[in-house]
């Protein structure tokens, strides 16, 4: 019986079963861990230009294995180009709805992204949903493969605090799905879908990525899922309530969140 067929019986939601991705080598979690470095220093880098650059910093590896590396990390590099993949066969593509749009008001648009998370013995992968206005996170979840399950339950505990009239992803098949972008239309939420190649659309959670990196995760190299969802979670609720922010006025994304929705009550 599947894993998925389980936690149907059972009731559980399958982010709550984890088991940490270590099939790689520790070779390849060391090649992973500098790739994603360089990718959120240089995001405009496709691999022959990651591959230069480890290679300058005195790393021996060949492009072939950047290249495989990067499709399982889920990453690849963010220049405009044309349109010549599609993200799932089926898949409806909606257009970027937010070009020259002032954002004013919480609520107004929400966003979601995945990034991939390098532990000590495996990497899993996180995904957030985000309310740009305010910055604050609504809600997060881990998982250990790239399918669309734990996406979904981001967004399900996302909307049972509110809803966005604006919904922002990438053209991931995470995102494409019809029961993705079917629980946005039932909520009545407008879809809009970053250009592809086109992260920038995007700049706010790629920037959380970056500081959630370099603040936390780099740092404490979690050994166990079990830390990595106890010091995430510590993190994640510092960022909201706490860190303050200078795009803020100095002020935290939860300050600004719950002040917003209160100002529209």
């Amino acid at each position: 019986m599947s894993v998925r067929r389980q936690c149907v019986l059972l009731g559980l939601a399958r982010s709550t079963l984890y088991d940490v991705r270590c099939a790689e080598t520790a070779e390849d979690l060391g090649w992973m861990r500098l790739i994603d470095e360089q990718y959120l220093a240089t995001p405009f880098y496709g691999s022959r230009k990651i591959t230069e650059a480890l290679m300058r910093q005195g790393h021996a590896v060949n492009r072939k294995r950047v290249q495989r590396l990067m499709r399982l990390m889920g990453i690849e590099a963010i220049y405009p180009r044309k349109k010549t993949t599609f993200p799932a066969v089926g898949h409806k593509i909606y257009p970027y709805l937010l070009r020259g749009v002032k954002i004013d008001r919480v609520n107004q648009v929400w966003s979601t992204d995945i990034t991939y998370v390098p532990m000590r013995q495996g990497f899993m992968y996180l995904v957030a949903v985000m309310d740009w206005h305010s910055r604050y996170l609504l809600s997060w979840r881990l998982s250990n493969s790239l399918d669309g399950d734990f996406c979904l339950e981001a967004l399900e505990e996302a909307l049972s605090m509110g809803c966005p009239e604006v919904f922002n992803t990438d053209q991931g098949s995470q995102f494409t799905s019809l029961a993705f972008t079917g629980r946005l239309a039932l909520a009545g939420v407008a879809i809009s879908m970053d250009g592809r190649g086109r992260a920038l659309d995007n700049v706010f959670i790629e920037r959380l990525w970056r500081t959630v990196k370099y603040e936390n995760i780099y740092l404490k190299e979690y050994a166990t899922v079990d830390d990595l969802m106890k010091g995430l979670g510590e993190y994640l609720a510092f960022y909201d309530s706490v860190r303050l922010h200078q795009s803020l006025d100095y002020k935290t994304p939860w300050e600004v969140y719950q002040n917003g929705v209160a100002a529209r009550t």
